[in-house]
């Protein structure tokens, strides 16, 4: 099968969940004999491990100038020349990474609802892209946030389409109210393009099913990964929390740095460690800044990783003892526990979102998502041997019986077969 995807280019400053699951089901699909092509949108792809195979369509620059200042009339090409140049995307990529929609609603608005005239110029040059090359036998949408896409695709060219469902509400329920309400119902107005939903856990489909009864045909695939790039069975001599993910408040890192050092004053975990990396944007140093205040009296057992690099990425689990990204929202599915699993490491989360679902007993998950109830959770699952080996079986066997790429490729080839 010919497999276009349509992703969103990050700017690869961090660890992007969103963005890594769409590499890693390109990678396996490929893997399992499918041909897969890349397309990328808004920004270019940095890193070789995550290549696109076509132009990158939607350039954030001009489309946003153009949004924001030509809406009524074509923006000059020779504005958009200077614009989609590979030095002022690389300054755009250097800033991307906000996790709020504020500023963006209307390129936000018209991804959605693929009407407007400046959507419609740029996504009719994709569309001659598609036309005049071999047209694929399915597309893959990478989020809900592109569906207008979906609309002007199948009322050109007709290609049957996927779309994936995953945090599309910690995007678009940071919209102004007046924004908010226009963008769910867009999506809703748009399901109809889309030939089949995938989503990456139970939470979430009864989640996103709640917020459009529109969206009837969902099928969950967990997210699976290259176990060989991360079993080891060397675990660290001294107990290493690790986390990894952007480096934000959003995702908790203030709560785990606040619960490492209250376990090290404890000292019941003897010689404990923390190790973090994930990667971070401008937006972030603020916030770095105090948590290596808050970290100072121990920062002699702490590894912060300044940059992010995907060529390592899988190398950072084979040195943590557990994994822990006591993330503030309720995320529909962590990437990392299943990274983390295929190296046999436990987690620790909170009671949120789906990690229940995904932890199972290949670790703890506790309540409230405070510090206090971090520290004690970590503190009884690295001072009980028994409960810490169990757990790490538990995670090796889930990652051999749901969290690899293998299943995850057979699960989404199932998917794709549907009647057009």
């Amino acid at each position: 099968m010919k497999i276009l995807f349509i992703v969103p280019g990050s700017g690869d400053s961090f660890y992007c969940g969103n963005c890594f699951r769409d590499n890693l089901q390109a990678s396996a699909l490929r893997k399992a004999g499918h041909e897969v092509m890349i397309m990328p949108l808004y920004l270019p792809f940095k890193y070789p491990s995550f290549q696109a195979d076509t132009p990158l369509f939607f350039p954030a620059t001009s489309f946003y100038a153009a949004e924001k200042f030509f809406k009524k009339g074509k923006m000059p090409r020779w504005i958009s020349r200077i614009l989609e140049s590979k030095l002022m995307l690389r300054i755009a990529a250097s800033f991307s990474g906000t996790t709020s929609a504020a500023g963006l609603e209307g390129m936000t608005l018209s991804m959605i609802h693929g009407a407007d005239a400046v959507f419609t110029e740029q996504v009719n040059i994709m569309l001659d892209w598609i036309e005049n090359h071999e047209k694929p036998d399915l597309i893959h949408l990478s989020t809900t946030l592109l569906i207008g896409v979906a609309k002007a695709i199948k009322q050109r060219v007709n290609i049957p389409m996927v779309c994936s469902l995953q945090d599309e509400e910690v995007w678009i329920d940071s919209m102004e109210q007046k924004y908010l309400q226009e963008a769910w119902q867009g999506i809703s107005e748009n399901t109809e393009y889309i030939n089949k939903f995938i989503t990456t856990s139970e939470f979430y489909k009864n989640i996103i099913t709640a917020r459009i009864p529109q969206i009837t045909n969902v099928e969950v695939v967990y997210p699976g990964v290259d176990v060989s790039k991360y079993a080891s069975d060397a675990y660290p001599a001294d107990p290493v929390i690790g986390f990894f993910y952007r480096m934000n408040r959003e995702n908790g890192l203030d709560i785990l740095v606040d619960a490492f050092v209250k376990l090290k004053k404890r000292d019941t975990v003897k010689n404990l460690k923390l190790k973090i990396a994930g990667g971070y944007t401008a937006q972030d140093r603020r916030f770095l800044k105090k948590m290596k205040r808050i970290l100072q009296p121990c920062m002699n057992d702490v590894d912060l990783c300044s940059t992010y690099d995907p060529e390592r990425h899988a190398d950072f689990y084979k040195q943590i003892s557990i994994i822990c990204v006591p993330i503030t929202f309720n995320e529909s599915v962590g990437l990392y526990l299943c990274e983390a699993f295929a190296a046999g490491r436990p987690a620790v989360e909170p009671a949120t979102g789906s990690f229940p679902e995904i932890t199972g007993e290949a670790g703890i998950v506790y309540s409230p998502n405070s510090s206090d109830a971090l520290a004690d959770a970590i503190e009884k699952l690295l001072t009980n041997p028994a409960l810490y080996r169990h757990c790490c079986e538990r995670a090796k066997e889930l990652s051999k019986s749901r969290y690899n790429d293998e299943i995850m490729a057979e699960s989404l080839a199932k998917a794709y077969e549907f009647e057009v």
